[in-house]
């Protein structure tokens, strides 16, 4: 379990280490090839230092990766600003966005699908603006009309993602309580009931409401998010949300755990189908 920065400098360490044994060449002959000492290599693959974008863009041309999406996700993990303005926006809120807020957006940005399993809001991909309004107020004290301004901007400005060519992929599994829970008042609930029942009939988005009468289930333990990489299973992570900060499990057992925790819920719940209806009908007041 690690915060954000460290998950990334490991998983920017394996990515780097698999690209040069596939290469064929050993640390020490990479190293000579940039003009390093051995142990510069060593550190960056185990993730004990981390490595700036200039360096692994000559590792990247030693190794001879030409994918250019490859090349831009890696360099997202060694902290790159460049790249596309989709996956690099939230550098223009530095300034309101704590580091862990900003590590999950750029994984988020950078996923090919997500997974997430919510109890008490709305996912953030899939809010409206008013609700967002009330969210953010609720759970960050003292926020002043500007900053919960830019809040709201971040989180509305994420949701690009859903749009993008290709986009991301999100399965949702809410607790019935998401919906029941009267976050800024019933005409706001009632905007996003609506919102929801949209964003379910896209074909990258599978929404399934988890009942009361599932009962027990392995989600009472919280909301996690489970973000996958097309290009690389290695990359994916799981994210914890706390209210000071996030927490990153990257291991291959705690991966296998809240895949099949997620598994497990969407079984239990509704199906989209039968999802929809039951949103249609709250909407409704049936």
């Amino acid at each position: 379990m690690q915060h954000g920065p460290a998950v990334r400098r490991r998983k920017l360490g394996a990515e780097l280490r698999a690209l040069r044994t596939g290469a064929g060449l050993t640390s020490g002959e990479a190293a000579r090839m940039v003009g390093w000492h051995q142990s510069k290599v060593s550190r960056i693959e185990t993730g004990s230092s981390g490595a700036k974008p200039a360096d692994v863009r000559l590792l990247l041309d030693v190794y001879g990766v030409a994918d250019a999406q490859l090349r831009e996700l890696i360099l997202v993990l060694a902290g790159s600003d460049e790249g596309s303005g989709r996956h690099h926006w939230w550098h223009a809120y530095r300034g309101v966005l704590p580091p862990t807020y900003r590590d999950f957006i750029s994984l988020e940005s950078q996923a090919s699908a997500m997974r997430t399993l919510e109890t008490s809001v709305v996912p953030g991909l899939l809010q409206t603006p008013e609700y967002a309004r009330a969210v953010t107020r609720a759970a960050v004290d003292g926020l002043d009309d500007e900053r919960l301004d830019a809040l709201v901007e971040v989180r509305l400005a994420r949701q690009d993602v859903l749009r993008a060519d290709p986009p991301l992929e999100l399965s949702a599994v809410l607790d019935e309580a998401v919906l029941h829970r009267e976050i800024g008042g019933p005409d706001v609930m009632a905007q996003q009931l609506g919102r929801l029942l949209e964003a379910a009939r896209l074909p990258q988005v599978r929404l399934q409401v988890l009942p009361f009468a599932a009962g027990a289930h392995v989600g009472v333990t919280g909301p996690f998010v489970i973000f996958s990489f097309s290009r690389t299973s290695d990359l994916d992570v799981v994210v914890l949300d706390h209210l000071t900060s996030s927490l990153y499990l990257e291991r291959k057992e705690d991966l296998q755990a809240y895949t099949e925790a997620f598994n497990a819920l969407q079984i239990h719940a509704l199906s989209p189908e039968d999802s929809l209806d039951y949103i249609a009908g709250l909407g409704d007041g049936t």
